[in-house]
């Protein structure tokens, strides 16, 4: 679950390009913090301290104590712009949320586990979908939802609502998506139907029957 992970933010940034620029220029990125009915806050924050706070097991879905000025809002981030050439962070915005009130946002579904069936076939999990919508509390945000495929066999899918989540946790999304399918890939399935071939043939060979004939094959007399 998430723990509130403590970044300070400066109030007063002047707003435009030029500003902006010369905040990056110093080691900082503008931000701004809005939601609960109150008005958009422009902000700064220092790069390497947002790195670290927002690089942790939660990542970006990290509960922030955002300390404004000197006084303390919970936030998470909403959205963050990148350098389109650098691939460095140049705006966030942070959203103001409620400690007791539910909230959706997108977690990350690790698959766990390895399933012995579907290996014995030389098939594979093939993972449809990578995150999942969930609502819950900010303070009992999961850093990830694993998905244990220990038990999955050939023609197995598990769905959004075959989740187990947390206590708290709910689903927010179309309850029939599917997480994951068992498969067997087309190549193993041409191996396992020329092995079928190859025995069956060799079965006719040892009882002594001919392998029938294929049509046009058959001696005609004239």
């Amino acid at each position: 679950m998430s723990q509130q992970v403590a970044l300070k933010a400066e109030s007063g940034r002047e707003l435009g390009s030029s500003s902006a620029r010369r905040l990056r220029g110093e080691g900082r990125i503008p931000a701004v913090v809005y939601g609960l009915a109150a008005d958009p806050l422009p902000v700064s924050v220092e790069y390497s301290e947002a790195r670290v706070a927002l690089t942790g097991e939660a990542g970006l879905n990290a509960l922030l104590n955002l300390t404004i000025d000197g006084v303390d809002q919970l936030c998470l981030v909403k959205d963050i712009q990148r350098h389109v050439v650098r691939d460095e962070v140049s705006h966030i915005d942070f959203i103001r949320v409620d400690p007791d009130a539910d909230f959706e946002l997108e977690v990350p579904l690790i698959l766990i586990g390895e399933s012995k069936a579907v290996a014995n076939v030389s098939g594979m999990v093939d993972q449809a979908l990578f995150s999942v919508v969930i609502s819950t509390k900010p303070t009992s945000i999961p850093n990830e939802i694993e998905v244990d495929i220990s038990d999955m066999e050939v023609g197995d899918t598990i769905r959004v609502e075959d989740l187990s989540l947390p206590e708290g946790v709910k689903p927010a999304m179309r309850l029939e998506a599917t997480v994951a399918t068992a498969v067997v890939t087309r190549s193993t399935m041409d191996a396992m139907r020329a092995e079928e071939e190859a025995e069956a043939a060799a079965e006719l060979e040892e009882s002594g029957e001919a392998a029938p004939a294929a049509a046009g094959d058959e001696d005609t007399d004239e």
